[in-house]
C-alpha cells in the first residue's frame, strides 16, 4: 500500500483535502464539510456513477467529510474508517443529535410508531447508528422521529463480547462485493462489520487488515489456528471458528459460509491461490 493511499487518503489531481497540503499534489485543496448518513444505507462507488464499482457501504447515522459534492454525487471521506469514495448525496443530511445507540441485531426495522403492525419506515443493519430520544414501552423513540424495539439496539459504549459469534450470524448472508450490511456482504466487510461489533476498529479491505488487523499469528504448515483468527490469501479474508472450521463470505458459494479449514485452503489453492498469513483478534475487549 502507497504512503497515500487514495483509498484513505482524499485526494486526485484536481482536488484533496487541506490536511493533505505538502503531502500530495493537487491544483486545489479544501477542507470539507461534515455530514450523516440520512439513508438506511449509502453505497460508497470508486466513480459517481451508480454502475461504478461498490467498494463499501456507509451506515445510517455514521459522518463523513465531504469534500466536493456535483450532480448528485458526493465525494466522502468516511470518519469510521477512513475510506473515500462517492455516495449519491441525496442520502446525506446535516448533522444532529450525535449518535447514541448503535444497532446490535442483524437488521431492525423504523416504524412511525411504537407498534409492529404498522408499515416500518425503514430497515437497518447491524452497527447503523442511532439518536435515541427517550422510552415508549419496549420501544425507543428516536431523535427526529421513529421508534425501533429497544432489544435490538445497544448503547454505543456496549460491545459484543466474541466478535466471531457476531460473524457466525451472517451465516447464509449472500455475497455482495462491497456490502457491508446484512443484506449482502463481502469477505472484508464480515470482518469488519463483526469486529466493529465487538469494539475493535480494523480497515476496510482485506489488504488492510492484513496488515493491520489485531496481532500477526506466527503460523505455517503445521501451525495451530484458534477461534478468533483471520485468514488471508491475496485479496481474500475469513474466521476461524474452531481449530478446524473456517467462516468466510465467497464468490464460489456467494454466500457466508462455514467450512473445514483444510477443504477451503485446498480449493481455494487449486484456484492458485496460497495462505498468505493470518492476524488475531482478541475474543474479549
Amino acid at each position: 500500500m502507497s504512503k497515500h493511499d487514495p483509498r484513505r487518503h482524499a485526494h486526485r489531481p484536481d482536488l484533496a483535502a487541506e490536511h493533505l497540503r505538502g503531502h500530495v499534489d493537487a491544483e486545489r485543496y479544501v477542507a470539507g464539510e461534515p455530514r450523516q448518513v440520512g439513508a438506511a444505507s449509502l453505497p460508497v462507488r470508486r466513480e459517481p456513477r451508480f454502475d461504478a464499482t461498490l467498494d463499501t457501504e456507509a451506515l445510517h447515522g455514521e459522518t463523513v467529510t465531504v469534500y466536493e459534492e456535483r450532480e448528485g454525487w458526493a465525494w466522502v471521506q468516511l470518519d469510521h474508517d477512513g475510506y473515500v469514495g462517492y455516495l449519491p448525496s441525496a442520502g446525506l443530511v446535516p448533522i444532529a443529535a450525535p449518535p447514541t445507540h448503535r444497532v446490535s441485531a442483524l437488521r431492525t426495522y423504523v416504524f412511525p410508531e411504537p407498534d409492529s403492525k404498522v408499515p416500518p419506515l425503514a430497515m437497518l443493519s447491524l452497527n447503523a447508528r442511532i439518536a435515541v430520544a427517550d422510552h415508549a414501552g419496549r420501544y425507543l423513540r428516536l431523535e427526529g422521529g421513529g421508534f425501533v424495539y429497544a432489544s435490538h439496539v445497544v448503547p454505543l459504549e456496549q460491545h459484543a463480547e466474541d466478535f466471531v459469534a457476531v460473524a457466525e450470524a451472517f451465516l447464509g448472508t449472500p455475497y455482495l462485493w462491497g456490502g457491508r450490511t446484512s443484506v449482502g456482504l463481502d469477505c472484508s466487510g464480515l470482518v469488519q462489520l463483526a469486529a466493529a461489533a465487538a469494539g475493535h476498529a480494523v480497515p476496510r479491505d482485506a489488504d488492510m487488515q492484513a496488515a493491520e488487523a489485531g496481532e500477526p499469528v506466527e503460523w505455517q504448515e503445521n501451525g495451530a489456528l484458534r477461534r478468533g483468527d483471520l485468514v488471508f490469501w491475496d485479496g481474500h479474508v475469513g474466521i476461524m471458528t474452531s481449530g478446524e472450521n473456517f467462516l468466510h463470505a465467497n464468490a464460489y458459494h456467494m454466500a457466508v459460509v462455514l467450512e473445514r479449514f483444510h477443504e477451503a485452503r485446498a480449493r481455494i489453492k487449486a484456484a492458485g491461490f496460497e495462505v498468505t498469513g493470518a492476524r488475531r483478534l482478541p475474543l474479549k475487549t
